[in-house]
């Protein structure tokens, strides 16, 4: 009654044996394609912690720069406009691991957030009531007014070139690891565990335990069973050109390093242009919003202080430089893997599989 290991001569196999054969390959194929994806999944998702780990150091960096930039500065506001600042670093990070948000919405709310504070604590600094309704006004009004120049819309700008890169790459190597767990749990058709029954354990049928299959004979059993595996070859290709791609974008000239550098003089600058048309500003506020209550007595508006650049350079450089060294470390083992998924059945013939240098191997009905 065997269905799969028929042959003229006499048995030791069940079809129940046959059935725990089946059973045995569909497992086995699993773990050796486990195992040949290992090392590059493994190269992916280390890259993925890596490029993550450096750019939250950047943005950390970023952060703490432009924080320092406002107590130093622009102390009257400093301790208020923290969760500004913090949100607006936040919505980057978010954006660059694939969210549903845009670098603009994340520049203009944080620049929305910020003008009350530029308004009533160095424009207008007797300002005492701030209300809510009066806040949410200025917020609204700086919309219209353009209180901050080109500055703002010139951050969305040099944000938007160097980020999109950064936020494509973390998404296509997140899309790598996807494709690779797919091809691990691709189910075996009936055909296919049949004739690597044949293949692999057929002979055991006749005690020949240490018979292993020839090698065209598995070469060719392989590529059927993995077919749609290997119609990935040509989109896999195409992919490792997308990462190359990517990778050579994140590391040009809008690069990381210098538009996150770019964040803490933009808004240095956006402040400054706000401060130097503070009366212009005020008259437009005041037929918008109305007039706030003015603390009594001659108060100056907040002084203008320019502020040099901050000691953190040497260690944004440092810390770009490192993830800059992974990247190419990373492409040039990503290049090595074009042809992973055209040569799989190979690869899962080599080794202890099949007989290689022997004069006899089986052949799928006998020793030859």
């Amino acid at each position: 009654d065997l269905q799969i290991c028929q042959h003229r001569s006499p048995t030791c196999c069940t079809k129940k044996m046959e059935e725990s054969y089946q059973a045995a390959v569909r497992r086995e194929r699993t773990q050796s394609i486990q195992t040949l994806n290992f090392e590059l999944k493994y190269m992916i998702v280390g890259h993925i912690t890596a490029f993550q780990e450096a750019f939250e150091s950047l943005l950390r960096l970023a952060e703490n720069r432009t924080s320092s930039l406002l107590e130093t500065a622009y102390r009257p506001m400093a301790k208020e406009a923290a969760e500004p600042v913090k949100d607006l670093f936040t919505d980057l990070s978010l954006y660059i691991l694939g969210e549903e948000t845009t670098v603009e919405s994340a520049v203009l709310r944080f620049f929305d957030s910020l003008f009350p504070l530029v308004y009533s604590r160095l424009i207008n600094p007797g300002i005492t009531d701030l209300s809510e309704d009066y806040t949410e006004c200025l917020r609204l009004t700086r919309q219209d007014i353009n209180p901050f120049g080109r500055y703002s819309k010139n951050m969305v700008t040099e944000l938007s070139k160097s980020l999109w890169a950064s936020r494509m790459l973390s998404q296509a190597l997140s899309l790598g690891v996807e494709v690779i767990n797919t091809t691990e749990h691709a189910a075996l058709t009936k055909e296919c565990s049949r004739a690597l029954v044949k293949m692999q354990y057929c002979p055991h049928c006749q005690g020949l335990t240490l018979i292993r299959p020839c090698v065209g004979y598995c070469l060719n059993v392989m590529r059927g069973c993995l077919a749609s595996v290997s119609e990935l070859d040509m989109q896999w290709r195409e992919y490792i050109s997308v990462l190359e791609y990517l990778t050579n974008e994140v590391a040009a000239s809008h690069d990381l390093e210098i538009a996150l550098t770019g964040i803490w003089n933009s808004i240095n600058e956006a402040i400054l242009h706000a401060q130097l048309n503070g009366p212009q500003l005020s008259a437009t506020v005041d037929k918008v919003c109305g007039q706030p209550k003015q603390q009594e007595g001659n108060l100056s508006s907040g002084h203008i202080v320019p502020v040099k650049e901050a000691a953190e350079t040497q260690t944004l450089v440092m810390a770009h430089a490192s993830l800059n060294s992974k990247r190419r470390e990373f492409i040039n083992y990503m290049k090595r893997s074009r042809t992973f998924y055209a040569s799989i059945a190979e690869r899962l013939c080599d080794g202890d599989l099949v007989m290689k240098d022997s004069s006899t191997c089986w052949n799928g009905e006998d020793v030859v």
